[in-house]
């Protein structure tokens, strides 16, 4: 994309001021820290002015991928540029040159910089063919000779022979041409996140070929209305789930070219499909002959020194974001990703070890504001967090950024210019632990309808957040599925239709479909399912490593079991599909958050409205509820818009579709209306053997209008307004 207006001086758009009392209306309780946030804003103003002063603008700033690196020119000549503080000399060699350390030497320039141009060929052709191999030489002070791949290199690969990858030039005689825009910014954010070497039910690394053709209809099918892609930038350590980098403008080789990664991201938008990167800027991997550690002799080059430079735990080497080359390349990288391969987004990892020195390391965060400010910020990661999403929404109105943050950091998704970092969600992370946590501890008759509800609303007001019911680092291995959690070994022979179902394989289905619901519904302003969870994918994952003989067995999604229709994984499916176009119809992500009516521990019953729906939860094991009086704030006749105890999502079918509940001025729950939800007929009720206790409702407050509904055990039930009007 061509620099659009008011890229030229960035700084310029920046307010004189920090807009923090904006900021302070919401959360007043952020006021004794006003002088911080304010220091925050001035540091990101500064920076920009700074890049701005000398470098042009952010714009050129941010391109350094169209210097650095290895660039064919349009004589047919070819022209390098590295940044190798460190190095005492620079050379260039592979297969164009015998690997010859001499005769393709670099010049030094200033700021530690190095160049070389090398003449075209006599009939005008590139002296370094597309796919020939390369290295950067790099002579350390000691004079010792490293070969290196290039930090900017757009293409590495790895043979079988040997487990080091090779930087191979990557310049095609044609390219991949886009042909579709970037599509709007869904209002409501329902995000598949995917690996795109899992993606097949084959014992092997799929394919960004296959998912174009395999997987893009189906999660266009499911209500998705975008994807998050992990493990695209391209990591050594395949077993690493993308999170061990080695080159950062690399997109992963083992699934195909560049060019195919492309028409993936492209066809997507044909689709109205937005794509998220997950990017990885909070470290690097510590591999010298294939990564970023040690590239010019130094450990100094693109992080810290050691011990500031390595993460504990991770085993991987930090960036020093106070580096003038460290923040041109990452932020390069950033508008690399964009501005090659068209994402949309990015979904940035390790936040919270970025926001704080001690990396979250044996650090538990209890929400008291003075873990938020302090010594123990890390102000120049917090700068460059800053910076990066001042940049990408400012280039890119549309864009879409998230943190992964436990922390609870308050501001992270507020504007910089109220002194916030910039994000537009942060991900609820608490919730899948929350969910794995009851499912391991607790008996059902124990859940606590109080704290699951506390778990779901307990985000900062105005700074949206992406609820999900599990993670994918709960599906590798030494963790399972939810799925799995609840319906263990009877997965591997109690899922046909063709078999009675049994009690365990019962509550499974009914919970897996009710936790997700509670969580899309209650849980955020934006959804996330990890790629097969949404039809109960069994086990968990596991890529292959000594330790497992190299096994692809568990690095796959098992989609054979969802296309078999005799197994039930595609009642469950059908759910989440029906739940994702049910949001798209009434839009409860993009609405303000739940107005929870009640909670009631000896019901189980969770009940709460959204967007103008009732959503209407019993978890209990056992009791279901001919007449429950549930409160409801608007008027009117209700029908059921979706029932979890269908049989069509492998439910026992106890409510009629066709009852229409109407609103009785009663107050319950401190809604105006409510609604006798009652069953219909008796005998069917009784036909299900459930029990036919009326309960104490356990009314919260005094409410004037209601309606009373049939509530079975172990069913989530929503409603919505029979008025074309509504």
């Amino acid at each position: 994309s061509a620099p659009g207006p008011g890229r030229d001086k960035m700084a310029e758009r920046l307010p004189a001021e920090c807009l923090v009392n904006a900021l302070l209306r919401t959360d007043p309780y952020l006021e004794q820290y006003k002088g911080e946030l304010q220091r925050r804003y001035n540091n990101l103003k500064s920076l920009v002015k700074h890049i701005d002063a000398n470098e042009g603008n952010l714009d050129k700033f941010s391109r350094g991928y169209e210097s650095f690196g290895i660039h064919q020119q349009a004589n047919g000549s070819i022209y390098c540029k590295e940044w190798a503080p460190g190095a005492k000399a620079v050379s260039l060699v592979g297969e164009f040159n015998d690997w010859n350390v001499f005769s393709h030497p670099y010049h030094r320039l200033a700021y530690g910089k190095w160049e070389l141009y090398i003449a075209p060929e006599a009939d005008g052709s590139s002296p370094v063919s597309h796919e020939s191999k390369l290295k950067v030489v790099i002579e350390d002070q000691s004079g010792q000779r490293l070969y290196r791949i290039s930090p900017w290199a757009h293409y590495v690969t790895c043979n079988e022979s040997s487990p080091t990858y090779d930087w191979v030039h990557w310049d095609p005689p044609q390219r991949y041409v886009r042909r579709y825009p970037h599509p709007p910014r869904p209002r409501s954010l329902r995000i598949y996140e995917a690996h795109i070497g899992i993606a097949s039910p084959e014992g092997k690394v799929a394919t960004y070929k296959n998912f174009t053709n395999n997987m893009l209809r189906r999660i266009k099918n499911l209500g998705y209305n975008c994807i998050q892609l992990m493990a695209i930038m391209e990591h050594a350590y395949y077993a690493s789930f993308g999170y061990q980098v080695t080159s950062f403008f690399a997109a992963s080789s083992r699934f195909g070219t560049p060019d195919d990664l492309r028409e993936l991201v492209d066809t997507a938008h044909s689709l109205g499909l937005v794509v998220l990167l997950d990017v990885v800027h909070s470290h690097a991997s510590s591999n010298t002959a294939d990564g970023l550690n040690h590239f010019d002799g130094t450990d100094s080059c693109f992080f810290h020194s050691p011990p500031r430079g390595t993460h504990s735990l991770w085993d991987s080497r930090l960036f020093n974001y106070s580096s003038w080359e460290v923040l041109r390349f990452l932020l390069s990288n950033l508008r690399w990703w964009v501005e090659e391969y068209y994402f949309d987004g990015f979904r940035f990892d390790g936040v919270t070890s970025m926001l704080y020195h001690h990396h979250g390391i044996s650090t538990g965060f209890s929400g008291d504001y003075t873990e938020y400010f302090g010594l123990h910020v890390d102000e120049e990661s917090l700068a460059y967090l800053c910076l990066s999403n001042h940049m990408l929404h400012s280039f890119y109105p549309d864009f879409i950024s998230i943190a992964e943050d436990v922390s609870g950091m308050p501001t992270l998704c507020r504007p910089v210019m109220e002194g916030g970092i910039g994000f537009d969600y942060r991900l609820a992370m608490a919730i899948p632990d929350k969910w794995i946590q009851m499912l391991k501890e607790l008996k059902d008759e124990d859940w606590n309808m109080g704290n699951i509800v506390h778990t779901l609303t307990n985000r900062r007001y105005s700074e949206k957040t992406i609820a999900y019911a599990e993670s994918h680092d709960q599906a590798l291995v030494g963790d399972k599925t939810l799925a799995f959690w609840l319906m263990d070994a009877e997965m591997y022979t109690n899922m046909s239709t063709l078999s009675p179902l049994t009690p365990v394989i019962d509550r499974g289905l009914q919970l897996h479909k009710m936790i997700r619901l509670i969580t899309h519904t209650l849980g955020g302003e934006g959804y996330l399912n990890f790629i097969g969870n949404e039809f109960g994918h069994p086990e968990w994952l596991d890529f292959p490593r000594v330790g497992n003989n190299e096994s692809y067995h568990y690095a796959r999604r098992q989609f054979n079991l969802l296309d078999n229709k005799l197994l039930r994984y595609d009642l469950l499916n059908t759910f989440d599909k029906d739940m994702n176009n049910l949001e798209q119809t009434y839009g409860w992500l993009a609405a303000p958050p739940a107005y929870v009516s009640e909670k009631h521990e000896d019901n189980k019953v969770i009940a709460f409205e959204r967007a103008r729906v009732l959503f209407i939860f019993n978890f209990h094991h056992e009791k279901s509820f001919p007449d429950y009086r549930v409160g409801v704030d608007l008027p009117g006749k209700y029908k059921i818009v979706l029932d979890s105890d269908t049989e069509l999502y492998g439910g026992h079918g106890r409510l009629n579709h066709d009852t229409e509940f109407f609103t009785e001025s009663q107050e319950q729950n401190n809604r105006n209306n409510s609604l006798l939800l009652h069953h219909v007929d008796l005998e069917q009720f009784q036909r299900r053997a459930h029990a036919l206790e009326l309960v104490q409702f356990g009314t919260l407050h005094r409410c004037k209008h209601w309606l009373k509904v049939y509530i079975p055990s172990r069913t989530a039930i929503v409603l919505a307004r029979d008025d074309p009007r509504s």
